[in-house]
């Protein structure tokens, strides 16, 4: 490709509601230009990069043995119906209606779509397994989107779907998928992981999210460095951090705490460590009648370490908030405590189930509210000053320096970008929409499903926020929208300059080389720029002085300098670089 013959629109500054390095290099790199909020074109250079991710993508799919297909972004509402998500969801669907009035959704995923297809095509256990995917545009209505493509309403998605006869199958096609966006992932060249994470709205039993590893990242991810155990903050794990309880070496006092109602306030007025308090929280379950009216309600006290934070995904799925919880109101805290927040703690509350962390089951001699204005309690111990929990449950989040679970080491936290996920569904689509083959006894059974997804365009805002510099953008050779720039000085002048850069460009062309030839005719400084905050990975220099010495200059985006190579060599070198 010659510049002049692409399109090439770069800008000095980014648009003032750009707000994250990506979104404000994509911006001034011409990649992409915002049409509505969360909404945005695709320009050349951008489009470039994602057909390279889609490139990629499609090939290691299919290496894999799935088969691509293509379902609409329009869907019909009575298959969501189905699965009862047309009403779950939210307003993150986006529901319309056609000229006759029939609802249908903007698709933000293909669950119910596909099962439809595996329902009406899949008939026998011959025919399985089977796993379909496409890449398609995406609309999910963000109440705040923000970021670019980060958090855009529209985007595009690889999503694959696999149908199994049974649960073992199903196990080995996940695993079939997950070593797949491993490969996926290493090609594009970008640093990530693979964590184990929670399966969200989607639902299943076994999930891993693929996060790109970014300062920048909305994810918390726990990783053990000494061990393969790595998890999503949601998920990870967090053991006790005491083995057993210690006994009672101190009497039970109520303390003045004069205006001091949070653990860290408490810690420095009574000049104890933090980790000696604990932390109350105070949630509620309705259970409703047959008209949807709340019959009873029941008041929940979760106790975490008083440097710990609640982590509500683990609460979610302690055995009676399974279903769905809430934060208790200030009349509910005061009937069942006799006292406002800031001073609530386990001892005389009425009528409340207590869960209890890990960690706090095994402390002695805590501190917690006295359940009365300005007090709290001193030398608190399980078994002589209240009583056992009711349940003892994993429900904080993990922090830097925790064991490791598997007892490999300990944790650390760094930020990622998710920017995929691989789920287990089993049954829960297959059973809501009787998607059933017939097993080799001749009789209906239901499909194990599982669902793999990966944000095609948030690749793209990912790889910049872990790739680039003061510069500009700087893209892993696999999907830069050209892997080497030509850059003729003077071109226009002189005729040694132009033949060169001609052969050069023909050379690297016949290789298989993705290059581009700026023959636009700017003056160095400013066409140096564009690449740099392009992100090309490669540039090789052509000047008439260094031509009559039979020298080019090469530079790799990440150098500082450039390397000044014989005329005859530079192929050669390139070849090495980018391992032809």
């Amino acid at each position: 490709m010659k510049a002049s013959q692409f399109f090439i629109s770069t800008l000095k500054e980014a648009p003032a509601d750009a707000e994250v390095v990506s979104h404000k290099l994509m911006m001034r790199a011409g990649m992409i230009k915002r049409l509505g909020a969360g909404i945005y074109n695709y320009m050349p250079m951008g489009l470039r990069v994602i057909r390279k991710v889609e490139k990629i993508i499609r090939e290691e799919m299919d290496a894999a043995g799935a088969v691509e297909c293509l379902m609409p972004v329009i869907q019909p509402a009575e298959l969501w119906q189905e699965t009862g998500r047309f009403d779950k969801m939210g307003p993150e669907l986006l529901r319309l209606k056609d000229r006759h009035g029939r609802d249908f959704v903007v698709q933000p995923t293909s669950e119910e779509v596909i099962t439809d297809i595996a329902r009406q095509e899949l008939r026998s256990y011959r025919q399985l397994p089977k796993n379909f995917y496409h890449i398609q545009t995406k609309f999910r209505d963000e109440r705040r989107p923000r970021f670019g493509l980060m958090r855009g309403r529209e985007f595009t998605m690889k999503d694959a779907y696999s149908f199994d006869r049974d649960v073992e199958a199903a196990g080995r096609s996940y695993d079939n998928m997950y070593a797949a966006y491993c490969k996926i992932f290493d090609r594009f060249g970008l640093q990530y992981r693979a964590v184990a994470a929670d399966t969200g709205a989607i639902g299943g039993d076994r999930s891993h999210e693929f996060q790109v590893i970014a300062d920048t990242g909305e994810d918390a991810i726990v990783y053990c460095p000494t061990s393969d155990y790595a998890a999503n903050i949601e998920l990870a794990e967090a053991v006790a951090l005491t083995a057993t309880r210690g006994a009672a070496t101190q009497a039970l006092t109520k303390t003045p705490t004069p205006g001091k109602s949070t653990c860290a306030d408490v810690a420095e007025l009574l000049k104890l460590p933090l980790a000696q308090t604990v932390k109350s929280l105070v949630l509620a379950t309705d259970e409703l009648d047959k008209d949807g009216n709340v019959a009873k309600t029941q008041v929940w006290l979760l106790l975490v370490r008083g440097d710990h934070d609640l982590n509500e995904v683990k609460a979610g799925k302690v055995e009676g908030l399974k279903g769905g919880f809430r934060f208790a109101t200030v009349g509910e805290i005061e009937t069942h405590f006799g006292c406002k927040p800031g001073y609530l703690g386990p001892i005389g509350a009425k009528g409340v189930r207590i869960v209890a962390d890990r960690t706090v089951a095994n402390m002695a001699d805590f501190v917690c509210g006295a359940n009365e204005p300005d007090f709290h309690l001193t030398g608190v111990n399980w078994g002589r000053d209240l009583p056992e929990p009711d349940v003892v449950a994993d429900i904080r989040d993990v922090v830097a320096g925790d064991p490791s679970p598997d007892g490999k080491g300990i944790l650390a936290i760094q930020r990622g970008i998710e920017v995929g996920h691989v789920f287990y569904l089993g049954t829960k689509y297959s059973a809501a929409m009787n998607a059933t083959f017939l097993d080799e006894n001749g009789k209906p059974a239901l499909m194990e499903m599982g669902c793999y997804g990966i944000g095609v365009t948030r690749i793209l805002g990912a790889a910049i926020e872990q790739n680039s510099d003061a510069r500009g953008i700087i893209w892993p050779d696999a999907i830069a929208p050209f892997t080497v720039v030509i850059c003729p000085i003077g071109m226009d002048r002189s005729d040694e300059v132009k033949a060169a850069a001609h052969q050069l460009y023909e050379e690297l062309k016949a290789l298989g080389v993705d290059v581009l030839l700026d023959d636009r005719g700017e003056r160095p400084g400013a066409m140096f720029a564009d690449w740099e905050l392009i992100g090309v990975p490669h540039r090789v220099v052509l000047g008439d002085r260094g031509l009559k010495e039979g020298q080019v200059e090469y530079q790799g985006r990440r150098d500082e300098a450039a390397t000044k190579l014989a005329v005859g060599d530079v192929v050669g070198h390139l070849k090495g670089l980018l391992k032809l």
